[in-house]
């Protein structure tokens, strides 16, 4: 049994619906317009409301905003005699969980709102789940509310205990260090060193030295001998940052030390034992630099243990608000001030594409707090004084209906392939579908990974 909240200015439908569900068990309660809606969905928890999508002076878009405003879990179904694909589009990027047209059949709506109620209570079975993860595996540092968040949280739970090798990929500023250092503080070697290591940042002449070591003489400079960086680290983890950026050689004496447990300094003919924990993290495509000899494919296997596929911040939007609180909050405690956004800001904020991800949202938040007004009020011109960044006119919110399913299809499939090395019955057992019926998606869709 579900609580529902049905909200229509027709009284016939009101009561027509109200007794359709309360024959299928559920407690109902009717609001006579959006104002009503809006006042007591702000009084009650809600799993679910349906409202009409035109009426008075609050629409059923209004309703749907206000009711995510402050029960962001409540589902919400729109109804609506008017349909048009804008409509539906408006609402669905505003949170909506599905659409229906008027007159429609009871079975239908029935359908609708039995799966309606099935993802209140898995979301918020998830929620309270995620609560605890970051009560327990301390992921403070990891915010975001999106499934692929909360993917990446039930993986990290999963892997850290073991010793497994963690490779993490995702474009520049995804978070990929955070992942990294979440792996290491949850598990047996938290206690031990976390040293992490950019390879893009140092040439290959100094980067052997600086993991390896050297010894007194191995070349000029070398006046004594030298620990390197990853004998430091025994007994804790090691974070490559940037592996994509070695070159073949240096993959070379890696892939030795990963499978021998041990490491040669520069100019020595002796191997020292080490007790190291590897996480890696690229923003390249490994699989293209393997084809064309810029990484090698032995070291990509040896790496390639638990996956880790961080998505750009644009695949996840519903993360931004949060996000934006966090760094708001972070950069006024580090500047001993107090900042709030202005109007519009938030929307530019969350119609933007990151090119530089969180990182950039990061930098753009603190931004704005330095340059704030003596009122303390962040405006648009705060966040980009050089000029705001354009907003691509295709973002999600402005596609049709179904370019935003097809485009949502692609991502799911390029990342299950993805992690499925492209074994494709194994994507489709992880996507729920049949080899067949994912065969015939990535025909329509033109994804071309082994076909």
């Amino acid at each position: 049994m579900a609580k529902i909240l049905v909200v229509d200015d027709q009284r016939n439908m009101r009561s027509t619906l109200g007794l359709m569900l309360r024959a299928r068990g559920h407690e109902v309660d009717e609001a006579a317009d959006g104002d009503q809606g809006i006042e007591m969905a702000s009084g009650a928890s809600y799993d679910l409301v349906i409202t009409d999508l035109r009426m008075g002076a609050r629409d059923g878009l209004e309703v749907l905003r206000r009711i995510k405003d402050t029960h962001a879990l409540t589902e919400v179904i729109l109804m609506t005699a008017f349909g048009s694909i804008e409509s539906a589009v408006e609402a669905m990027r505003l949170g909506a969980y599905d659409y229906i047209q008027k007159p429609f059949l009871e079975d239908e709506l029935m359908v609708k709102v039995q799966r309606a109620v099935e993802k209140r209570s898995l979301t918020t079975q998830v929620a309270l789940l995620t609560a605890e993860f970051r009560d327990r595996y301390r992921f403070e540092s990891i915010i975001g509310r999106s499934p692929a968040i909360r993917e990446v949280l039930t993986r990290i739970a999963k892997f850290a205990p073991t010793d497994a090798t963690v490779l993490i990929t995702g474009e520049s500023g995804t978070g990929k260090e955070l992942v990294a250092k979440a792996v290491h503080a949850n598990s047996r070697r938290a206690d031990k060193p976390f040293v992490p290591v950019n390879c893009a940042a140092v040439t290959e002449t100094l980067l052997e030295s600086e993991l390896f070591g050297h010894v007194r003489g191995a070349f000029s400079g070398a006046v004594n001998n030298r620990r390197g960086l990853i004998e430091e680290a025994d007994g804790g983890t090691f974070f490559f940052d940037e592996i994509g950026e070695t070159s073949p050689t240096f993959q070379a004496k890696l892939l030795r030390t990963l499978q021998e447990g041990e490491v040669r300094r520069v100019g020595d003919n002796r191997s020292f034992k080490v007790d190291v924990r590897v996480v890696a993290a690229t923003n390249q495509d490994l699989h293209r630099a393997i084809a064309e000899k810029r990484f090698r494919q032995d070291l990509y296997y040896r790496l390639n243990v638990a996956r880790f596929v961080l998505p750009p911040l644009r695949d996840r939007r519903e993360d931004i608000p949060p996000l934006v609180e966090h760094f708001l909050s972070k950069a006024c405690r580090k500047m001993g001030v107090r900042a709030r956004l202005g109007d519009s800001v938030m929307d530019y904020l969350a119609s933007y594409d990151y090119p530089g991800n969180i990182r950039e949202l990061e930098n753009m938040i603190e931004q704005g707090v330095a340059l704030a007004s003596l009122s303390g009020v962040i405006e648009l011109e705060d966040i980009a004084p050089q000029g705001l960044p354009e907003v691509p006119r295709d973002r999600p919110n402005d596609r049709t209906l179904a370019s935003s399913v097809d485009a949502a299809e692609r991502v799911a499939i390029e990342n299950a392939l993805r992690e499925c090395e492209g074994n494709r019955e194994r994507a489709a057992e992880q996507l729920g579908l049949s080899p067949t019926t994912l065969w015939r998606k990535m025909k329509r869709l033109d994804i071309r990974w082994g076909l």
